[in-house]
């Protein structure tokens, strides 16, 4: 039997400092009573959480713990609903470590696959019990293989919503390092033309996409500058067709026209936007349309080029922070989600401390991680807050966030589907 299903003792090795209890969802009891409990869109004290099973059976005010149940006293720690990462590729690691084109076309699909279920833990103990997974750039669909294999108990991670391989115009995309007459590796499929849009989509989906996601521009320009790749009529094909099977649709777009287009194509959510403008991100907010800056992979990238942190920034990061000025101005939803495997998994707390640094309250940014995303991801029926009824995701943080956002990374506490895969309290 391994050490993932073995019965641990409730109150034995809380010296580790990280474990996963095996303790059958299906019978267990759970009291937690931490200081402060945020339920993904307002702070209070003096509350508890009980968890029967799976789900999560009441919260509110501290009253009597039901017979049999175990109580985990959290003093100093706040209880959120697990987090949610909004942008993340799990088979992708730091491109200061290897350059996305050599992890494309260089390293193997199974060492692209070991490398994810490493990523895959580190981010489920980091806090975030959810990702959104925006395409394998190169690695086929075995995002959906890693999806399941952690349904099914087989590697500890987070719950998966996975795009595939994305969808790109042809020629947009790279990797571009080989002669001109040869053909390599691409990092997502190619469609053309509303035909090869609706055949590519279903395909996608019939292997297993949560989300359709498409770029709706890339650097392809004369002279390397982002531009258009995708038509509207391609992009609204893509939306109709994707929505005919319930899914949504997310776009990487940077430039104005490519906003524009998936604007008008009614997409779901759009990545990156950093040449938005006020005007674009009220057109947005009109079509419900939500918005994921990533900031963090854009520091991440600057830093990778020489800037340090504390030095003038950049011309790119000052346009990312007057874009998201913007954005905050206009009043659109903003999801949290830092394109993740740009920069380190497990380091995902650092797109929620940009956030604030940028010009949002702490409080916004939690609700970003957890009620926002759920409901721009069309999962917040199951999670996202803490309340009686949802599943039972959940993380106890040191410290207050609500104050120092940082307080995020201080992880003591992760339940998953009532299963504890991290511990720090004492009995």
């Amino acid at each position: 039997m391994s050490f993932l299903h073995k019965p641990i003792c409730f109150f034995c090795c809380l010296l580790i400092p990280f474990f996963i209890y095996s303790q059958s969802a299906a019978d267990s009891v759970w009291v937690l009573q931490p200081d402060r409990v945020f339920d993904g869109h307002d702070m209070h004290t003096g509350w508890q959480v009980v968890i029967r099973k799976n789900k999560i059976e009441s919260a509110g005010p501290l009253s009597q713990v039901p017979a049999g149940a175990g109580v985990v006293m959290l003093k100093g720690c706040t209880l959120l609903p697990g987090l949610i990462e909004g942008h993340s590729h799990l088979f992708l690691h730091p491109y200061n470590e290897v350059p996305w084109n050599d992890q494309v076309l260089r390293e193997s699909r199974s060492e692209r696959t070991a490398r994810a279920t490493v990523h895959a833990e580190r981010t489920l103990l980091a806090g975030f019990t959810t990702v959104r997974d925006l395409g394998t750039e190169g690695a086929g669909y075995d995002d959906v293989g890693l999806k399941q294999a952690i349904q099914k108990g087989v590697i500890p991670g987070p719950r998966m919503l996975v795009a595939t391989r994305a969808i790109v115009a042809t020629g947009s995309y790279g990797p571009r390092v080989l002669s001109y007459d040869l053909e390599s590796v691409r990092g997502a499929a190619e469609a053309d033309g509303v035909e090869g849009m609706t055949r590519e989509v279903r395909t996608q989906i019939g292997h297993g996409a949560d989300v359709i996601k498409l770029y709706a521009d890339y650097r392809w320009g004369l002279n390397g500058d982002a531009q258009p790749t995708f038509t509207t009529e391609e992009l609204k094909k893509a939306v109709e067709v994707a929505a005919s099977a319930g899914r949504q649709v997310t776009v990487h777009a940077s430039t104005e026209e490519g906003m524009r287009r998936s604007i008008a194509a009614g997409v779901a959510t759009i990545e990156h936007g950093d040449d938005g403008t006020y005007e674009i991100f009220r057109m947005m907010k009109e079509k419900g349309i939500a918005f994921c800056p990533t900031l963090a992979a854009g520091a991440a990238t600057a830093a990778y080029a020489g800037w340090t942190k504390g030095r003038e920034e950049p011309a790119r990061l000052k346009a990312k922070r007057k874009s998201f000025a913007e954005a905050l101005r206009a009043g659109v939803t903003i999801c949290m989600g830092g394109d993740v495997g740009v920069f380190a998994h497990g380091d995902n707390a650092r797109e929620m401390e940009m956030m604030v640094d940028y010009g949002m309250q702490p409080l916004q940014v939690l609700q970003s991680a957890t009620s926002v995303n759920a409901a721009a991801f069309h999962i917040d029926q199951q999670l996202g807050s803490v309340k009686g009824g949802l599943l039972a995701d959940l993380v106890a943080v040191e410290g207050d966030p609500s104050k120092d956002i940082s307080a995020v990374r201080r992880v003591k506490f992760v339940m998953k589907n009532g299963i504890v895969y991290k511990r720090e309290d004492r009995p």
